[in-house]
């Protein structure tokens, strides 16, 4: 059984991506999601309304025992499963300026969006070089790229994680496995649900907000076969915003 691993994957633009793989390949989908049940099965219900199978695995993706713990029990419940993919997408935003942010703001966003990349990838890492193939996505922001006043925490977050997505990649190329990173700006999700959309989107040249599909169709790109010979790479979503 060839599986991929959707971080944060209950709602949102993870919940597009699962919904976009278990169309476009027939990979088993495991649905990672930290507290909300619910959404969660929600989205089980979509991958299995379009034929495919999937199941939801309970951690948080900042706590690095919890990760190694679920991980490796589902590996002796389906010893002949292997993860070809990883989303990396669980992340979270506190923000603030600096000036003001309280220590556990940084660290919160820190532990998720960066310790949470290491927590999954590095504990899968090994399985996917002995068999010699994978496919490891990233999800950054326009924040990781350009820098976003009032996320600076969530700004150093993803531009490490754009960093690491470099580094990495040329580590593991020659075993046949890519890691890319996809950078949205402005989409529509519950992260960005309070903002000014009609204000905003006058900075945004294609005049509009991205839809979670966008980006999933991206990266459901990225995981195929067909983008084998694309790694390292950062791939901006973002309507012109930042180009």
């Amino acid at each position: 059984m060839k599986c991929a691993l959707i971080t944060g994957g209950s709602r949102g633009i993870g919940r597009a991506i699962c919904d976009k793989l278990s169309q476009d390949s027939d990979y088993h989908i495991l649905i990672n999601y930290q507290s909300n049940e619910q959404a969660a099965q929600e989205t089980l219900a979509i991958v299995q309304a379009n034929g495919n199978t999937g199941e939801l695995l309970q951690f948080n993706v900042s706590d690095e025992a919890q990760v190694k713990a679920t991980l490796d029990t589902w590996q002796e419940n389906n010893p002949d499963a292997v993860v070809e993919v990883i989303v990396n997408n669980a992340g979270i935003t506190r923000d603030g300026l600096f000036m003001w942010m309280p220590s556990e703001d940084w660290h919160d966003v820190i532990n998720t969006s960066l310790n949470g990349f290491f927590n999954v990838t590095n504990h899968l890492i090994q399985r996917l070089l002995r068999n010699k193939y994978g496919r490891i996505v990233n999800l950054v922001s326009v924040s990781g790229v350009k820098g976003t006043a009032g996320q600076t925490n969530y700004s150093a977050a993803k531009g490490a994680l754009v960093a690491a997505t470099k580094a990495l990649a040329q580590e593991v190329a020659k075993r046949k496995i890519t890691v890319n990173a996809v950078a949205p700006g402005f989409i529509r999700s519950d992260m960005t649900a309070e903002l000014d959309e009609k204000e905003l989107k006058k900075m945004i040249p294609a005049n509009r907000f991205g839809e979670a599909e966008e980006v999933a169709d991206l990266v459901s790109f990225l995981t195929s076969k067909k983008a084998g010979y694309i790694t390292g790479e950062i791939i901006n979503i973002n309507g012109g915003i930042y180009s």
